[in-house]
């Protein structure tokens, strides 16, 4: 929803304080009609219309609102691009700012789904000019008929919503906290506690992913496959790579192949890679040093991988580097057997932190304490941090508001997605550990999807074993 006023029309120190008759009366004719026609619906509106009737199911007889949410600013009249709210992505595949889902619930069951967005600019007032987010400022947007072909769903224009929403009544529950103008004029009208369950109800519709968000996220594995190609090309074996260089690198891939990046890029260098989210980015890639990439393409649908390697910079590990490799990538095996249907979410994790364990036992870390007991005690957690994955999908953690016990106490389900990615971070400044591990940081991240009879690993395109590693860095940069 938009309100517009004079003082959002201009800037405060525009060089143009008025517009004459003559150039407004110009400004309205010798238009063209620009109006699509035979347009067909998007790929995924009939998956959309499937979540529509789930979430209609769940909520019968009650009004269900779920806006798109509005930019940001970023500082002072600049915003930070539109990505719309997940929710609202999932349950129409639309992307437009300031649009709103309405579900109506129908006098002999079910709902009537009419979406509420911004028609095409109007060139017989001026908005498509003189407003900054007319269409000859901000693009072209589809016309109300546009949208309905290719979304499959009735659409009205939003400027009419608060009326509808002030005439409602019975229950409400709305998708807080995306838009301002929605969340007021229903203030004071959702049912107590409709709000929280009605977020945990959408975040759990998205925990088993239906054929059209399998395939999207297959293709944003094999995209940034091709950006973390692109890094080891531009990665230098005798001179310092600054970290900002590989950001930009993987960026420009995700921003060709897809929409951007699906969060900040981890781009950690040497004892940066002890840093989890080390998303400062301003530091060197020397040759020596371990290079721990953690990115993800978003694709145009706005689903992202989340796929973590950990590369010698010149190509080639150390030893002492080899050794905390392998004992990451034998924590990552382990977890990855772990997924399968039927198993606990929590089994893929204790599988991989268990490695971890023995590993740090062997190395002599615990002391003389036993590795068992040392895991039980969570005394391995000093070097690991981390749980060991998380689910994917619209947002890089996924179904972030599913209960406890649908999420981290539940079950998989074959159509899950979820990443594996154990890691071993020992701080510049631990005196706990002998002083040539300071500093070395190393994880390994695949994303993997729940099969009928087991897994497969979506990211596999990218090589894991410490020997392929190297072989594919050899060969990448001829």
């Amino acid at each position: 929803m938009t309100e517009e006023t004079d003082e959002n029309r201009r800037r405060k120190n525009g060089l143009y304080r008025q517009v004459s008759r003559e150039l407004a009366e110009n400004m309205k004719k010798g238009w063209a009609d620009t109006e699509r026609h035979g347009l067909t619906p998007v790929p995924q509106a009939a998956y959309t219309a499937r979540r529509r009737a789930e979430l209609s199911a769940r909520f019968p007889g009650e009004l269900l609102v779920v806006p798109a949410g509005a930019p940001k600013v970023r500082a002072n009249d600049t915003a930070y691009p539109f990505r719309p709210a997940s929710d609202y992505v999932h349950l129409t595949g639309d992307q437009s700012p300031h649009a709103v889902l309405v579900m109506e619930p129908g006098q002999y069951g079910g709902h009537r789904a009419v979406l509420y967005t911004l028609p095409r600019s109007d060139r017989a007032d001026g908005e498509f000019w003189l407003d900054p987010h007319g269409e000859l400022w901000d693009g072209r947007r589809d016309s109300l008929n546009e949208s309905e072909r290719l979304l499959g769903l009735p659409c009205r224009d939003v400027r009419a919503l608060t009326a509808l929403l002030d005439a409602a009544t019975g229950p409400v529950r709305l998708l807080r906290g995306h838009d301002p103008a929605v969340d007021a004029a229903l203030a004071g009208r959702v049912m107590a506690g409709g709000d929280e369950e009605f977020r945990t109800a959408l975040s759990e519709m998205r925990l088993v992913k239906d054929e059209f968000e399998i395939a999207d996220l297959r293709f944003a594995c094999e995209a940034t496959a091709r950006g973390f190609e692109d890094v080891v090309r531009v990665l230098g074996s005798a001179a310092p790579t600054p970290e900002r260089l590989v950001e930009g690198t993987f960026r420009t891939r995700a921003r060709v192949e897809g929409n951007d990046v699906g969060y900040s890029s981890i781009c950690a260098a040497g004892p940066h890679a002890t840093t989890l989210h080390w998303v400062r980015n301003d530091g060197e890639a020397r040759p020596g040093d371990l290079l721990l990439l953690d990115a993800g393409v978003e694709t145009r649908n706005l689903y992202t991988a989340d796929v973590t390697r950990t590369l010698p910079v010149d190509g080639r590990f150390t030893p002492l580097q080899r050794e905390v490799y392998e004992a990451v990538f034998a924590a990552q095996e382990a977890g990855i057997a772990a997924v399968r249907p039927g198993a606990g979410y929590r089994d893929f994790h204790e599988a991989a932190q268990r490695v971890l364990a023995e590993r740090l036992a062997a190395w002599g870390l615990f002391g003389r304490r036993p590795a068992a007991e040392a895991f039980e005690l969570g005394l391995h957690r000093r070097w690991t941090l981390a749980g060991t994955g998380h689910m994917l999908g619209l947002d890089v953690h996924d179904c972030a508001r599913a209960r406890t016990k649908t999420y981290v106490d539940g079950t998989l389900e074959a159509g899950m997605v979820l990443t594996v990615e154990p890691g071993l971070y020992f701080q510049p400044d631990d005196l706990t550990v002998p002083a040539e591990l300071r500093g070395t940081g190393v994880r390994i991240e695949d994303d993997v999807l729940v099969t009928a009879d087991g897994n497969e690993n979506l990211s596999a395109g990218l090589p894991r074993r410490a020997d392929e590693v190297e072989e594919w860095m050899a060969r990448l940069r001829g």
